[in-house]
């Protein structure tokens, strides 16, 4: 099949189930879904009408799972060129050994890397991408652009968080001196690229959210000033957080308090602020974020790979708070792919205290939809297939040799192998076909990323 890439008049999907998540779950068994322009008309169980006008394509749908597209709420796409790095290292130890060599980055580098993140994420599946970048080297280019160019070339919705860092290793933090801003220079880059790029209108390809990196690299001055600034501009908020206990241990003393209460002591609790990972939360944290609203980003791959532990997604799902799913950065998850989380956060907390009934697979499939719409601020646009919102939407191949005999089709995508994407649509635009990318080379992306790699680790070499 092949799909222009401006659609005109209605595009029918017909013959396949559908998991909708709605707010009731609505699910059909064999349903249809139908488009105008970049919005979702209609949809219900049978065909849609043989009668219904200016349908321009029809696509029978049969053994496949229609769902809302995968949302991405936490990423760092310039680690897609230091994979496999640091392979038996807790968080601490990580960074330490991968900041001298992410120190010098350049924009050439973030460019491939990041269609090498978004590529990957968009053939499985993802159609709304998030990106912190943190990481500003002096003279290195326009990084943040770079990915820009990156999302809007590969067709992919995204959320640029602009990140930074102002506490080098001459101020007790992790990074290289060279490799962070001063606390004007970040806030003045922040506004720039808020001013330049954030879209606010419905069905908006571009967010930005400001997002100083995490507790111990940022000071307190510009967590309270991004905050202020954020809320000045009208866009959301982002920063690591309560991800290992190390870090608990440093905010104690250096702040006399825990993660949460520091955060909301400089302004950061709020349903306007998300959070990633929330890995060592108390119950009194979880009870904050759930009457602030604030959402959290629930990273099981990455949480795992670090060592870091397991979140409290059920606690926090019990207690109303917003979570969505993330790849986080592909040095420690390499494989950079969403819809294989589905399955990782399923996993992951049924080994925590609640067991079995930790999570089913249609609150896993929720997670990685409508709860990450909800995180990153766009749930009445998208992450559920409803009359009215954005057609983003991927339709899952379930008839072949890993899925065919799973009859419950959710059960099938989230505890079967990685499922086939025959589709992905984003605003009723196909970013996808037959499982590979229809805007971008693939090959090409593949050699680039490697050529890139192999650059910063002479680079790096050279300078160590």
């Amino acid at each position: 099949m092949a799909y222009p890439e401006q659609t005109t008049g209605r595009i029918v999907i017909e013959k396949c189930a559908i998991a909708t998540v709605d707010a009731h779950d609505t699910e059909y068994a064999t349903g249809h879904l139908v488009i105008n322009g970049n919005r979702i008309e209609s949809l219900g169980p049978g065909d849609a009408p043989e009668a219904l006008g200016n349908v321009t394509r029809r696509i029978d749908g049969t053994g496949h799972l229609l769902t809302p597209g995968l949302i991405n709420t936490h990423h760092h796409f310039y680690q897609w060129i230091t994979r496999g790095l640091a392979q038996d290292a807790n968080l601490f130890n990580w960074l330490v050994a991968l900041y001298p060599t992410w120190a010098r980055i350049d924009e050439e580098m973030v460019y491939a890397a990041a269609r090498g993140s978004l590529g990957m994420m968009a053939r499985g599946g993802v159609t709304t991408a998030m990106d912190h970048h943190y990481v500003f080297p002096r003279g290195a280019g326009d990084l943040l652009g770079a990915e820009i160019r990156a999302a809007a070339e590969l067709g992919v919705r995204f959320t640029a968080a602009r990140g930074s860092m102002d506490r080098g290793e001459s101020d007790g933090g992790l990074p290289p001196d060279f490799a962070v801003e001063t606390l004007d220079g970040a806030l003045t880059e922040t506004e720039r690229a808020i001013d330049t790029y954030h879209d606010a209108s419905f069905g908006s390809m571009l967010h930005i959210a400001a997002a100083p990196c995490s507790p111990f690299s940022v000071s307190t001055e510009l967590m309270r000033e991004a905050a202020e600034l954020a809320r000045r501009k009208g866009v959301r908020l982002h920063t690591h957080g309560s991800e290992t206990a190390e870090e608990e241990k440093f905010c104690h003393e250096l702040f006399g308090m825990g993660p949460t209460d520091y955060f909301e002591s400089v302004g950061w609790l709020g349903e306007d602020v998300w959070m990633a990972h929330c890995v060592h939360m108390t119950d009194e944290d979880i009870a904050a974020f759930a009457r602030t609203r604030t959402g959290a980003a629930h990273c099981p791959s990455s949480n795992a790979r670090l060592g870091a532990g397991i979140a409290r997604v059920p606690d926090m799902l019990a207690a109303g708070v917003p979570v969505g799913l993330g790849v986080d950065g592909t040095a420690s998850n390499e494989s950079g792919e969403l819809h294989t989380e589905l399955r990782n956060a399923l996993l992951v907390n049924r080994l925590g205290p609640h067991r079995q009934d930790a999570l089913t697979v249609r609150q896993a499939l929720r997670l990685g939809t409508y709860g990450g719409a909800q995180v990153l601020g766009r749930a009445q646009e998208t992450g559920s297939l409803e009359a009215g919102k954005l057609a983003d939407a991927v339709l899952w191949k379930l008839d072949g040799i890993g899925h065919s005999s799973i009859a419950d089709p959710v059960a099938a995508l989230v505890l079967g192998a990685a499922a086939p994407v025959t589709l992905s649509l984003v605003g009723g635009r196909p970013i996808v076909e037959d499982g590979h990318l229809l805007r971008a080379d693939e090959e090409e992306i593949a050699r680039d990323a490697r050529d890139e790699a192999r650059r910063l680790a002479r680079i790096a070499a050279d300078a160590g």
